[in-house]
């Protein structure tokens, strides 16, 4: 066991006059299974290239054990998949390789293929796998469920928990809670360490939330109640007061005991309106302690359209072709207010499936199908790519582009915890996360009959994830989803299918 101390951390990028790290400080022990989570944009893959030394910061990270990175970055992709291991390796037993790829069904066979011919499932496993044998050295992992299927996501959880020695970056909530046994988190005002996985430290966040907010309702309430009496005991002291002088004073002049008492009685008030004072004040320092952490994670709007028809969607026995069939045969009705989760392996054909009914078909590769496909008449679809990396220039160029409305466009960023100084910068500069957020508030600011929606919380917060469950609860969308997070398709109560591979 070693630790990993990090003091007086601070940094800040280059241009920007907001700090992502502020004289943190914290350490972490080396035989943690460590799970790492806070909002997109708060600085977690900043952090762990703070760790690797990629970056100039002010502060210290002092540790015994050297870092590796995942995803790992292979130069050449066409190059094959045994020599790229071996190059993460070194001297490594063949046999303590193939131990590791069977724990997570990856065949012998893989090693033996170009690694650009490898699927991005088997990417992950392999070199997963890799860095774990190399011996003394302490994990970072940065997202890498993004391209898991619910399998691989599975594997690769419980491959994860039979470690030690790692920081992982994931925002799926069952992933987290099957692969840790300490959660660090980038709060609003701080970072903080504790012990257990994801459902337990989130539970003791809700219940610290809960108690500062029901708190400062009650000093709230205290800082009236003390304003009021300290102002009345002030007005009572003035008045008590003003029979020492004035016209009042003649009444007393003749006796010295009834001016004693008079003064005494003075001093008392005074006393008391500083002692209310006094607890007025300490009431707002302590409600001043209070709500720092609490995420506003404000509720989300959506007006989907109503069709004059009750099923918006048929298909019918449909299969995709390339040079062969995609998937079996696909077929389900969509109707009014019901949502679809379309599952299955990566690779599956999910997302065609999806372009299909879109309309889009691939000229370089001729998608075309066998089935059929029957839309409502007039039927209107807001849609969600997988893809992000068309974002380029500025938000309100590709609002504009997109037809929607720019002050509600960006309204529904900052509910999903994008600052104003975000809004300067081009699309290319933002995190993936904030990314995605960009697709999904483009479509919620849609109006349309049919929402579909392909893997659109990659790289999404756990809060944004919640945020976005509670308003399909509440607006009751029709949605067809292509979503690997098991807690959120259950969260949205959307009805599974499953795409399987070709008879």
């Amino acid at each position: 066991m070693s630790l990993i101390q990090v003091k007086d951390l601070s940094f800040t990028y280059e241009g920007s006059s907001d700090p992502v790290f502020e004289h943190a400080t914290f350490q972490l022990d080396t035989d943690w299974k460590l799970g790492f989570t806070g909002r997109n944009g708060r600085g977690k893959t900043t952090f762990l290239n703070l760790l690797m030394n990629r970056m100039q910061y002010t502060g210290s990270i002092i540790s015994s054990v050297r870092f590796d990175y995942f995803p790992y970055e292979v130069e050449d992709q066409e190059a094959q998949t045994l020599d790229i291991v071996n190059s993460v390796l070194g001297d490594c037993p063949y046999w303590e390789l193939k131990r590791e790829l069977t724990k997570l069904q990856v065949s012998e066979e893989a090693l033996y293929r170009p690694y650009n011919t490898l699927s991005n499932g088997e990417r992950t496993k392999v070199l997963l796998a890799a860095l774990f044998l190399r011996e003394g050295n302490f994990l970072l992992i940065d997202e890498p469920t993004n391209h898991l299927d619910r399998e691989g996501r599975e594997l690769v959880s419980q491959y994860l928990n039979s470690k030690k020695g790692f920081i992982l970056v994931s925002h799926d909530r069952k992933f987290l809670d099957e692969s840790v046994d300490h959660i660090l988190s980038i709060n609003r005002a701080d970072i903080e360490v504790q012990k257990g996985n994801f459902s337990v430290w989130y539970e003791n966040r809700q219940r610290k939330d809960q108690y500062e907010q029901s708190e400062n309702e009650r000093l709230k309430k205290d800082i009236r109640h003390l304003e009021a009496a300290a102002r009345q005991s002030g007005e009572w002291a003035d008045k008590v007061e003003s029979t020492k002088i004035g016209k009042k004073s003649a009444i007393y002049e003749t006796s010295i005991d009834t001016r004693a008492y008079v003064g005494e009685k003075s001093r008392r008030m005074q006393m008391r309106r500083k002692n209310l004072e006094r607890r007025q004040n300490q009431a707002i320092e302590e409600k001043r302690g209070l709500l720092k952490n609490v995420e506003e994670a404000e509720d989300l709007k959506l007006y989907p359209l109503k069709h004059h028809s009750g099923r918006l969607l048929v298909l019918k026995d449909v299969v995709p072709y390339y040079e062969g069939p995609v998937c079996a045969p696909v077929s389900f009705n969509l109707e009014q207010g019901q949502r679809i989760s379309l599952q299955g392996r990566n690779g599956s054909g999910k997302t065609t499936i999806l372009k299909l009914i879109l309309g889009d078909k691939d000229p370089e590769r001729l998608i075309d199908y066998h089935g059929t496909i029957e839309a409502a008449s007039g039927l209107k679809i807001s849609y969600v790519s997988q893809d992000t990396s068309f974002l380029k220039g500025s938000l309100t160029e590709y609002g504009k582009q997109c037809g929607v409305e720019d002050s509600l466009f960006k309204a529904l960023l900052r509910k999903l915890d994008f600052s104003r100084e975000q809004f300067q910068k081009p699309m290319e500069a933002f995190s993936e996360g904030q990314k995605k957020k960009v697709l999904i508030a483009r479509s919620l600011c849609e109006q349309a009959h049919l929402y579909i929606w392909d893997e659109p919380l990659n790289f999404i917060d756990v809060y944004s994830r919640i945020q976005i469950e509670n308003l399909i609860l509440k607006f009751q969308p029709s949605m067809l989803l292509v979503e690997h997070d098991e807690f959120f398709t259950q969260n949205v109560n959307a009805e599974p299918l499953t795409v399987l591979p070709p008879y």
